[in-house]
């Protein structure tokens, strides 16, 4: 009577032990062990485990494994949680009631295979872990290997009292667990954004060095000395050249070469067209590369005479461009295995080359500006007369992309007028044909009343469709008429804006012929605008045009919409196509002068420049812009009705 006592009254601190475990510590496997020691003191427990499951994955994982016989597994594996018919800790967990095994019921149950994955114990003993919702958290195990050491019915329910302790003080753990692990995770991911920002701060310091370097007037050697160091603060830069591009001679020059296994660069100044110099140059592309690709594009040709030392571990280059003029090449390059440069490596770069071609584009323009200071310094007519000129110059480039637009309209309604007009010249001689034969008939006496029926007939039908055909004409050069003239004008009248729209798209028909888009106009005829008919029809000849070269494929069918409502005294006008559309990026781009998704493909980047300027200047009004790629474009124009009094004021 006295020992059960005194085992009640250590079940008793054990209890009271376990629930203060479950407040002072905040490690499962640490509390785990605790309890362990605590669980030997009542009773045999040299074989003892605690397995927690996850129902969200179907794992279970060993958090604390002591046994003499089998290996301890990795308390972090996840292990997939096996059937209650291979598993007595499955049964256990699934069926979330206690389980009590001889070894004669694990012989009865596992026949030959056995019944679960370790060794076969004399009695085990397993109770689940239960939650408030008597959901199942895993499962507390304790066996015996020796026929000396069994559980008796107390033994079992005592295990059992002490596993819906050891459930309530895990729910409390779990939850610190997951907390620890949320606050774990959130400072990885603050680590990472403090490492994020200090490189954009390390970027921006750069940007603002190169920018500072291409203020002073410094020589090459120590500009080029100091561009090494500041991209080598971003990248391991070991090896570095700048490779500068001479337009005039077609070559290549190398001012600054630092490299570990040459002293000296192996040509100083060499044509363009060989080295990965003239490769990167050529492409316009930044580019990367190890050892196998390097090898592989001189072995395609794609590189010809291949100059410093092949044996490259990692190799990037970045040409320094601005408007798509070359200045150069950055190219950084690594001999050690362990410096392998990356796709973010190479964009860092790059993106340095580019700011790098802007600092060079200054010192070069502040060069040519302190010279002619220099040289004009007592003549300061002169210089302000350059610098209208140079005013001058970029408004007869936006002139100049006006009169090319008026230049294919020429050509495209002359090639529209030659149609109907060869129609009239053929009629036309056909019918002289004819008179000559009826004259001819008439003179002999041969004239008989059929022959002059067919001869009026001939007359009647030749008439119609030289007039059809010279309506047909006259239409076109009355339409282009009015538009060209409006176009190369820059005086207010009043026109009624639907006809004048019809009479722009009619001048625009040579440009849609052939192609399978449709022009829908919705506009009242009742709108009459006092203002600049040649802004508006320069406005809708860019929009179109810029709709046909960019918006869509030659062959592929399309819809422009034009729409225009007076709200007021403002007039709204909404454009919009189902072409191709354009991202955020070259979204923010439409406007600026020279930009365009088809450089060289009849795409001048001046056409929406000279849109927005029309918009806003002449016409007064704002212009906006929506697009996403695949969902078109679309214009909305907002505009005074009436420009007379802006006339009268200028």
């Amino acid at each position: 009577m006295e020992s059960r006592l005194k085992r009640l009254e250590a079940v008793q601190a054990m209890v009271l032990e376990i629930g203060q475990l479950s407040t002072s510590c905040v490690d499962i496997t640490e509390f785990i062990r605790a309890v362990h020691r605590a669980l030997g003191r009542i009773m045999y427990a040299a074989n003892f485990y605690v397995a927690l499951s996850d129902r969200e994955d179907g794992t279970v994982r060993f958090v604390y494994f002591v046994d003499e016989r089998d290996e301890t597994p990795d308390p972090a594996e996840r292990v997939t949680l096996a059937s209650p018919d291979q598993s007595p800790t499955a049964w256990v967990i699934l069926n979330r009631r206690n389980m009590v095994v001889t070894a004669d019921e694990f012989n009865a149950r596992g026949g030959t295979d056995g019944w679960g994955l370790g060794s076969m114990s004399e009695h085990w003993m397993g109770c689940p872990l239960l939650d408030q919702q008597q959901q199942a958290l895993g499962a507390i195990v304790i066996q015996s290997y020796s026929p000396e050491y069994t559980y008796s019915d107390e033994d079992q329910a005592l295990f059992a009292l002490i596993a819906g302790h050891v459930s309530n003080a895990l729910q409390g753990l779990q939850s610190m667990d997951r907390l620890e692990r949320a606050v774990h995770e959130r400072t990885a991911l603050l680590a990472h954004e403090v490492s994020e920002r200090r490189r954009a701060e390390s970027v921006q310091h750069a940007l603002y060095e190169i920018a500072s370097l291409s203020a002073a007037a410094i020589e090459s050697d120590k500009l080029s000395a100091s561009l090494h160091r500041i991209i080598s603060g971003l990248v391991v830069a070991e090896n570095f050249l700048i490779a500068l591009y001479h337009p005039n001679s077609q070559e290549i020059s190398i001012p600054y070469f630092v490299d570990q296994k040459h002293e000296t660069a192996p040509l100083a100044r060499f044509r363009y067209g060989i080295g990965m110099s003239s490769y990167v140059l050529n492409s316009k592309q930044a580019s990367l590369h190890d050892r196998a690709s390097f090898e592989k594009l001189v072995a395609d040709g794609l590189v010809e005479q291949p100059l410093g030392c092949p044996e490259i571990a990692s190799w990037m280059g970045a040409p320094m461009l601005l408007h798509d003029q070359a200045y150069g090449v950055i190219i950084v390059q690594s001999y050690d295995p362990a410096i392998i440069y990356t796709q973010a490596d190479l964009d860092l770069l790059a993106f340095m080359a580019s700011h790098v071609a802007v600092a060079l584009a200054r010192m070069q323009a502040d060069h040519a500006i302190r010279k002619t200071k220099e040289r004009l310094e007592s003549q300061n007519a002169a210089l302000n007369s350059a610098l209208t000129a140079l005013q001058e110059a970029q408004s007869e480039l936006v002139r100049q992309e006006k009169l090319a637009s008026l230049g294919r309209l020429v050509a495209g309604v002359a090639h529209e007028i030659n149609t109907p007009l060869g129609i009239c010249v053929t009629a036309t001689s056909h019918l002289v044909q004819e008179l000559k034969l009826t004259r001819e008939e008439l003179a002999a006496g041969e004239m008989t009343e059929d022959s002059l029926q067919q001869f009026l007939e001939i007359i009647d039908q030749s008439l119609r469709i030289m007039t059809t055909n010279t309506q047909r004409a006259a239409a076109l050069v009355r339409s282009f008429k009015q538009v060209a003239v409006d176009q190369s004008s820059d005086d207010i009248r009043t026109f009624r804006l639907k006809s004048y729209l019809d009479e722009v798209l009619l001048s625009l028909q040579p440009k849609l012929k052939g192609r399978p888009v449709k022009v829908e106009v919705a506009c009242p005829d009742e709108i009459h605008l006092e203002s600049f008919p040649g802004a508006v029809s320069q406005i809708v000849t860019n929009m179109v045009m810029n709709s046909l070269v960019h918006g869509f494929e030659r062959e592929q069918a399309g819809k422009i919409r034009i729409a225009a409502a007076l709200e007021d005294e403002t007039v709204v006008f909404d454009y919009s196509d189902d072409g191709a559309g354009m991202d955020a990026e070259m979204l923010g781009k439409l406007f600026d002068p020279f930009f365009t998704t088809k450089r060289g493909q009849g795409g001048s980047g001046l056409g929406a420049h000279i849109l927005y300027n029309l918009a806003t200047g002449p016409l007064g009004g704002t212009v906006k812009v929506d697009s996403a790629p695949g969902e078109g474009l679309r214009y909305s124009l907002r505009f005074p009705r009436s420009r007379r009094d802006v006339k009268a004021a200028a």
